[in-house]
């Protein structure tokens, strides 16, 4: 494709689009155009963009829209199915150290598995690159297939990184098995290093990476600024989406229990609740398929300071949920850009205070969510 070679050209300011919302009239404008099957979005510090393509590409993307040629220096990337570049996150010390954060399927030897790895970021006569990629975290063990792989990248306020993991497809019931890094949040130090404080650190057989188990597949993660709490998002099968705020050492029950069924329509595991195991905040039947979340905590739309938002791959929409003050319940959804009838894969908070999303196609589009000008 020649998007992949040429630097694409900005979206024309006709674009824009006027939605309707409980706060108002947005303007929807399509910053950038032509990106395939984009996955995660992080903004520079001079508000600029890095932006995945799940074929395993790295763009960095200008305020106006311009599409930048590809970051040299990536590592080999397994790119089918589910499979590819996922998640983008700037070192908390982003502007002196220049280190990324990314996630990625690695292929092993005709089988597969979720990388993290970190890499300088280094920009020098109009061209870009990743310098000492070093690969900090190897999910354990490797499966075949090309399905649920995660993975989204959070640092916590002690500069920890959370990273989702799936359970493979296949290899769902190791979701409960603690010696596996199947179906797990795993929480580890910049350096790949397991936290002092981590609830598996002394557990034997346990892996000492692990945070929270029993889930499915993790494609939205973000955590609250002011009380620390790590908020996901996770895909059920045939429905039994779930939001979730996982805690440390705390089983989400997958696939033990589900609000969902199986694509056959069979039942999945026991019931929808047991003891010891943890009930979602929240649960979606039908699926939407969520992925990408955020927290907006901006004053750019005051009305929904504190409201989650979740992109939705099932029925082309931005989720809206309102908390209640204790942050334990659902008091409110609304259902946002349906318009648009495109797959949301991510959404972020701009330093601008904006929404901005990534449209999951093969012509997928950075879009601007905000009032009108």
């Amino acid at each position: 494709m020649i998007a992949l070679c040429l630097v694409a050209e900005p979206a024309d300011a006709q674009d824009a689009l006027s939605v309707p919302s409980s706060a108002g009239a947005l303007a929807v404008e399509t910053v950038a155009t032509g990106l395939e099957n984009p996955w995660s979005l992080a903004f520079l510090p001079d508000g600029r963009m890095l932006v995945s393509e799940r074929p395993g590409r790295l763009r960095i993307v200008s305020r106006n829209g311009t599409v930048s040629a590809p970051v040299d220096g990536l590592p080999p990337v397994f790119a089918r199915g589910q499979g590819g570049l996922l998640d983008i996150a700037l070192a908390p010390d982003f502007e002196s150290s220049r280190l990324v954060f990314f996630a990625y399927a690695e292929p092993r030897e005709g089988i597969s598995g979720t990388n993290v790895a970190r890499a300088r970021l280094v920009e020098e006569a109009g061209t870009a690159r990743l310098d000492k990629v070093d690969i900090i975290f190897r999910q354990q063990p490797s499966a075949g297939g090309a399905s649920h792989y995660g993975a989204r990248l959070v640092f916590d306020r002690d500069g920890a990184l959370f990273v989702t993991l799936g359970d493979r497809f296949s290899l769902r019931d190791k979701a409960q098995d603690l010696s596996t890094h199947l179906g797990k949040i795993v929480r580890i130090l910049p350096d790949g290093t397991v936290p002092a404080n981590n609830p598996f650190r002394a557990a034997g057989s346990a892996r000492p990476e692990i945070w929270s188990y029993g889930h499915r597949n993790i494609q939205g993660a973000a955590l609250d600024p002011v009380t620390g709490r790590l908020w996901t998002v996770e895909h059920g099968a045939r429905g039994g989406d779930e939001l979730n705020h996982p805690e440390a050492g705390k089983n989400y029950g997958w696939p033990v229990i589900s609000y969902g069924r199986d694509y056959g329509g069979a039942a999945i595991g026991e019931d929808t609740a047991k003891p010891g195991m943890e009930q979602p905040v929240k649960y979606w039947d039908p699926s939407i398929a969520p992925s990408g979340l955020a927290l907006y905590t901006g004053d750019l739309m005051p009305a929904w300071k504190g409201n989650l938002f979740v992109g939705a791959l099932a029925g082309g929409r931005l989720v809206r949920l309102k908390l209640d003050a204790a942050g334990s319940e659902v008091v409110e959804e609304e259902a946002l850009l349906t318009e648009l009838k495109e797959r949301i894969r991510d959404v972020r908070q701009g330093p601008d205070g904006a929404l901005w999303l990534l449209t999951d196609s093969a012509q997928g589009r950075l879009l601007r969510l905000a009032p009108p000008e």
